[in-house]
């Protein structure tokens, strides 16, 4: 039996659109396996209602199908499911890890992250792994077709989950299917600030590069009381507000010792927008480990 844990994450980050990607030191799923002779699902945990146990359509078991791995994985949920922080990621990502030290398979990090990007398959309808990266590598991500670049970063952070459903296919539709150069030029300057930011550490400039698009902007408008939550974070000493993947959670990046405040911040904005909500005050932390 392996045990394994494995992070919320925050996709895309404003300026890097089905690119960029973070870990989160918290919430988290944990993902037992056994072997067994076919797959069977178990879950429990938050909106364990919403996620099937047909392994043909939980992250997990298609994990277990890609890995020829079959086991019985029991999941427990701690990332909520349609968060925007990565939810099935976390479950494939700790499939993957866990089912690659059950039997013995051998795959690298890096490898098993194009392994858990299939059953994210199995929810979006496409292989991306701007989620399963951070959450099997830790750090900050850059995934492209051919390469994953990690970067270790410990960066203060604020993830607000309002208690609102919107559904990653639902968030892909609003998004344009074309840009302005002129918005180009903008989102690519943003995206290299936002990196270098990850490689010193520095939160300013980090929250700079987090700036919407109208790639990533547009999902703003899904979320009930955006632009007075990410007001509301900015004054209270945040450096950068963006959506998290395709939300509703809102991610804000923070100075060291700033989370509290941050939270508390964009909590009261949205309980006046009439939207209840749960902040993590937490930081860019670790990936998938085994426990």
């Amino acid at each position: 039996m392996v045990t394994v844990r494995a992070p919320a994450t925050s996709a895309n980050l404003g300026s890097g659109f089905d690119v960029f990607g973070l870990a989160l030191e918290r919430p988290a799923d944990v993902v037992r396996v056994e072997r067994a002779d076919e797959t069977t699902i178990e879950v429990t945990g938050v909106g364990r209602q919403y996620i099937p146990e047909n392994p043909a359509k939980n992250t997990a078991g298609v994990v277990a199908e890609e890995l020829d791995a079959p086991a019985h994985i029991e999941i427990n949920k701690g990332v909520r499911p349609s968060s925007g922080l990565g939810s099935s990621a976390a479950s494939a990502a700790a499939a993957a890890v866990a089912l690659n030290e059950l039997y013995d398979r051998g795959l690298t990090p890096t490898e098993l992250v194009r392994v858990a990007a299939e059953g994210e398959a199995a929810v979006s309808g496409e292989a991306h792994a701007d989620n399963v990266a951070p959450a099997i590598l830790g750090g900050f991500t850059i995934v492209t077709d051919e390469d994953v670049t990690q970067v270790d970063a410990s960066i203060p952070v604020v993830a607000c989950l309002p208690e609102i459903v919107v559904s990653t296919r639902d968030a892909r539709q609003v998004v344009p299917q074309s840009v302005e150069i002129d918005e180009l030029v903008s989102t690519v300057g943003d995206a290299a600030t936002l990196t270098a930011g990850m490689f010193r550490n520095d939160p300013e400039l980090v929250g700079k590069g987090l700036r919407n698009n109208s790639l990533t902007g547009a999902r703003e408008s899904l979320i009930k009381g955006f632009d007075a939550v990410r007001e509301s974070a900015l004054s209270a000493g945040a450096t950068g507000v963006a959506v998290s993947g395709a939300g509703p959670s809102v991610l804000a990046v923070c100075r060291e010792g700033g989370q509290s405040s941050v939270a508390s911040a964009m909590l009261d904005a949205f309980f006046d927008a009439g939207v209840e909500a749960r902040a993590y005050p937490t930081s860019v932390g670790s990936g998938a480990a085994i426990l």
